[in-house]
Formats: structure tokens, C-alpha cells, sequence
């Protein structure tokens, strides 16, 4: 950082500001988590200067044989750790790597069935306001009002009736196990392709903590910023490749091309240019973290933490959609609180715990307000947080909670959280 100290210190003034807040306060958002230094010095690196439009040894620059080497190494490190046979690792977010899946598999105008936002979906599983909504024919499933879990029944019914070319299983604020299997199922009986966005929980599922798409999934994308603990940045799998089903042919040799084939000429040239190839390295570096032991003693702690505080949001009386959680969030409706989502993600802030607002299935406010809030682990699982933890932040949130617009409580609970967190070091080498 001294070199940007001396060259712009109002940056660096906004980074330290950022540090300190990442530091001192209680980070729940759940898709956030905390890169390792190694992910940051290489996203950080001078892998930033090179183009490398193409792929590895059929590039359209020169120069790129170290780039070519760190993109071989983060495919086949993805590959090996989801076994998958087919990786991309250079769409540049989640929402891009969809985008490829649809430009893909789909044409404009075609049926898709997606979950519903509001349910736990995602703003590229067929929102109105997103690209997904506005190109295609989309249908939306959610969860049961009696249970929170997705309604497998409403799924085939809909799957059944409205005979879509592609159903996404895969969710931003869904607490549950999802069986991809039963999806499956319901797809070829349909006659629709099944993609998996596992965005959220994919670290779990690489360490075999939840059920895993690949066997059953046609492709799968995720992010690898959130539960993978990496860079911000988009990748897609499939656990086999095939030829393409919609009888595109290699120009020169006629043969019919491969699904892998395809994906790749749809990221690039087809939706992005050069890839970010420090973040590339970056990824790489974060797939060869999750490789580790530790790593899935890390997810382990994850879900145990989620687990043990969902269960203590129980006891202070909120009501958690699904009764509890299975992976690294839990969405807390807050109606018997009489509090909105955007009431307590600002009055959280200002006690320096760090969580969203949420639409909440069946919700009766706007996106802009909502009814809930989601909470996530996998952030103070990174710090070191353990099970005992999950007491004082259940603690401080219900104290939150119970005193809506009270500064005094804020400025307590502020306090108390700086303090706490202070017994788990974090970035110790970048704040000043």
C-alpha cells in the first residue's frame, strides 16, 4: 500500500476505511467471505497487464505461455476437486457465467423454469428486471407455505404442463438440501436440460457436506467468492461432455461439436473479451486452498456454525423460513417481530453487524423493503468463530432487534462487537 499512500492517498484512504470495516464489524452477509492473503496478492498481481483473449495455446495474443499455464492449472484444479470433466474458469461473475448457460442451451423466447426470487432464487433464474426475465419464456416454482422447502410436486407439475427447454435448481437464500437427483428426474421426464447454479453452497459441495449436482446435472455453474473462500469471479462444469444436441457442426471438419466446444465459443467471443487473468491466477490459488484438509474442517465449522445459530435464533423466538438450515444461511422472516427487513438491516449496521434484507417467500412488502433478513457463517467461520461464538452473535442481534431505533443500544452493541471481534485477528499485514 505505500506506493499507493504516495500516489493517491484518497484511495488509500477508502481501502484502509474498508479494511477496518471488514475487521471490526460482524460480516453475515452470506454470499461475502474473506480471501486469503495468497488470493489477494495474486489478484493483485502483475497478471493484470496481459490480454489473453481465447483459451490456453490458442490465444490471439502473443506472449501469453505463463498466462496459458495459470488458466491450465485453475481448470484442471476445479476439475479435480468437483470431478467434473469440463471446466471454464473465466467468465468474470456468477451472472456471466448464466448468461453463457442460457445463451448456450436456450434461444430467446424459450421456456425456462426457474425458483422464484422471492422463494430464494436469483436475479438470473428469471427475475423481470434481469436479462433471464426479459429474453425468455420463464415460469417460477418456490417453496412450500407450510413447510419452506421447495415443493418437489409443484416442480413436475409445472415442468409437466409448461415443457421447458431448461429448469435451474440452484438458489441465493434456500437453507435446505436440494436432491438434483429428484430435479433430474423431473427434467427428462419433461424433456428439458438441468443446470445447477451452486453459488452459494459450492464449498460445501466440494467437500462432500452437501449433495452433489455433477452426477445428475446437465451443467453447473457457481461463483467462487462466497463459500469457495476465492477471488470474485464466475466458473461453469459439466461432468461429462457430449456432442451438442442442436446439430452445430465445426466448420472446416463438419463434425458435430462438442457441448464444451460450445460453452467456450459462447464465453468467449460470444459475451465477453479478454479474461481478467489475475483473477484467473486467483482462482487457481483459491482451488488448490480447497484441495486441503483444512479446507473441509473449515466447511465443516461452517455448517456447524449455521446450525447452532439457527438454533438459537429459534429460542429467541424468530421464524426461520424452513424451521433451520442445512448449509451456510438461514432467511429469517421477521413479521412476528414487527420489524421490516430494511428496518434491521440498518439498525444492524449501526451496531456493526453486517447482514441484508430479504424477500421472504409469500412476502407482502417490496424488494426495496422486505419482510426478512438472511445470515450467513461462512465470513466468521473464516475469523475462527466456533459453535460457543454463535451464542454472542444470536445475543446481539436479538438485542438489535428489541430495541428498533434505540441509539443507545446501537452504540452498546457497537462497542461490544469492536471487542469481540478484536480476539480474531484478521488481515493483521494491511491495517495500519
Amino acid at each position: 500500500m505505500s506506493h499507493l499512500l504516495q500516489t493517491d492517498p484518497r484511495i488509500h484512504e477508502i481501502i484502509q476505511d474498508e479494511t477496518s470495516r471488514q475487521i471490526n464489524k460482524l460480516q453475515l452477509i452470506a454470499s461475502e467471505n474473506y480471501a486469503s492473503p495468497s488470493v489477494l496478492e495474486a489478484t493483485g498481481s502483475v497478471l493484470t497487464n496481459k490480454y489473453a483473449e481465447g483459451y490456453p495455446g490458442k490465444r490471439y495474443y502473443g506472449g501469453c505461455e505463463y498466462v496459458d499455464q495459470a488458466e491450465d492449472l485453475a481448470r484442471e484444479r476445479l476439475m479435480q476437486l468437483f470431478g467434473a470433466k469440463y471446466a471454464n474458469v473465466q467468465p468474470h461473475s456468477g451472472a456471466t457465467a448464466n448468461q453463457a448457460v442460457y445463451f448456450t442451451f436456450v434461444q430467446p423466447g424459450d421456456k425456462v423454469l426457474g425458483m422464484d426470487l422471492a422463494h430464494g432464487g436469483h436475479l438470473t433464474h428469471g427475475s423481470p428486471v434481469n436479462f433471464s426475465g426479459k429474453l425468455y419464456d420463464i415460469s417460477s416454482y418456490g417453496v412450500s407455505k407450510e413447510s419452506g422447502t421447495i415443493d418437489l410436486d409443484e416442480v413436475e407439475t409445472l415442468a409437466m404442463r409448461e415443457k421447458p427447454k431448461l429448469i435451474i435448481v440452484g438458489a441465493s437464500s434456500y437453507s435446505r438440501n436440494i436432491d438434483y437427483k429428484a430435479f433430474r428426474d423431473i427434467a427428462d421426464r419433461a424433456g428439458a436440460f438441468l443446470w445447477a447454479d451452486i453459488a452459494h453452497p459450492a464449498g460445501l459441495i466440494a467437500t462432500k457436506l452437501l449433495n452433489d449436482p455433477i452426477p445428475h446435472c446437465h451443467v453447473v455453474t457457481s461463483t467462487t467468492h462466497k463459500t469457495l473462500r476465492g477471488p470474485r469471479g464466475g466458473i461453469i462444469m459439466m461432468g461429462e461432455d457430449w456432442e451438442n444436441p442442436f446439430g452445430i457442426v465445426a466448420p472446416k471438419s463438419g463434425r458435430v461439436k462438442m457441448m464444451s466446444e460450445i460453452l467456450d465459443s459462447v464465453v468467449m467471443p460470444g459475451i465477453q473479451g479478454g479474461p481478467l487473468m489475475h483473477v484467473v491466477a486467483a482462482k487457481a490459488v483459491a482451488f488448490g486452498e480447497a484441495a486441503q484438509p483444512s479446507f473441509a474442517s473449515y466447511q465443516k465449522q461452517v455448517k456447524a456454525n449455521a446450525s447452532r445459530l439457527a438454533g438459537l435464533m429459534v429460542e429467541h423466538g424468530f421464524n426461520l423460513i424452513s424451521g433451520g438450515t442445512d448449509n451456510h444461511l438461514m432467511l429469517i422472516d421477521l413479521h412476528n417481530k414487527n420489524v421490516t427487513g430494511k428496518e434491521a438491516e440498518h439498525a444492524m449496521e449501526a451496531s456493526g453487524i453486517t447482514l441484508n434484507k430479504n424477500m421472504v417467500p409469500f412476502d407482502d412488502r417490496s424488494p426495496f423493503v422486505t419482510s426478512g433478513i438472511r445470515i450467513g457463517t461462512a465470513a466468521i467461520t473464516t475469523r475462527g468463530f466456533r459453535e460457543h461464538d454463535m451464542t454472542f452473535v444470536a445475543d446481539m442481534i436479538n438485542t438489535v432487534i428489541d430495541n428498533i431505533n434505540d441509539e443507545a443500544t446501537y452504540d452498546r452493541v457497537r462497542d461490544e462487537v469492536r471487542t469481540y471481534c478484536s480476539k480474531f485477528p484478521l488481515y493483521t499485514e494491511l491495517s495500519e
